[in-house]
C-alpha cells in the first residue's frame, strides 16, 4: 500500500495519478515484469551517498548509474550507492527498497536521466513492493524540477538493473 503521506503530497500539489497493484515485485524490473511493460517504461529511485551529500537519481529499470557522469553533471565528489543504513531513516513509512522519486517531500535533490523523458507516462515505486503509481512525466517534472543529465551507462550490453555502476564499461 502506498504510504498516505505520499498520496497527500500528490494530492496537495495537484498532480494526477493512478494506483497500479501488483504481485508482490522487489526489483524494478521485476515491478515491470509484473506490470507486463518495458524496463525503459518504469523509473526507479536510486539513492547515492556523495562525501556531503544524499543524492537521488531516477533513471529507467533497465539503466544503471554512471557514477562519473553523475559526478560531472552534479559536481558530486566521492559517490557511491548508498546503504539502506544511510537512507531507511529518511523513508520511515516505506518499504526498504520502494523509495519514491519525490526528494522535494523528503528533502533530497532530484537528478533524472536525460532518456527518462522518452516515456510520456512514468511507473514508479511509491513506498511499497506491491502497488505503483503511474503519471506522466510532465506533471513530474512541474512537481520536482529535477535537474536532467545524461547519468546512465550506454546502452547495449552489461550489467542491466543493478542501479549503479562506476566507470566506462570494459
Amino acid at each position: 500500500m502506498i504510504p498516505q503521506r505520499i498520496i497527500q503530497y500528490l494530492e496537495r500539489s495537484r498532480v494526477p495519478f493512478d494506483r497500479r497493484p501488483h504481485p508482490r515485485a522487489i526489483t524494478a524490473q521485476a515491478l515491470a515484469a509484473s506490470l507486463h511493460v518495458s524496463g525503459f517504461e518504469v523509473a526507479k529511485t536510486v539513492l547515492l551517498q556523495a562525501r556531503d551529500r544524499l543524492w537521488m537519481c531516477v533513471v529507467s529499470a533497465a539503466d544503471t548509474v554512471n557514477l562519473d557522469r553523475f559526478s560531472r553533471l552534479t559536481g558530486a565528489s566521492q559517490l557511491r550507492l548508498a546503504e539502506e543504513s544511510e537512507f531507511a531513516h529518511l523513508f520511515p513509512e516505506c518499504e526498504i527498497g520502494a523509495e519514491p522519486p519525490f526528494g522535494l517531500l523528503y528533502g533530497l535533490p532530484v537528478v533524472v536521466d536525460a532518456r527518462l523523458p522518452d516515456a510520456r507516462r512514468l511507473l514508479f515505486r511509491a513506498g511499497s513492493h506491491s502497488e505503483a503509481l503511474e503519471m506522466r512525466f510532465e506533471d513530474f517534472m512541474n512537481l520536482e524540477a529535477p535537474l536532467i543529465g545524461d547519468v546512465v551507462h550506454d546502452r547495449g550490453g552489461g550489467r542491466v538493473g543493478l542501479g549503479v555502476e562506476q566507470g566506462p564499461r570494459a
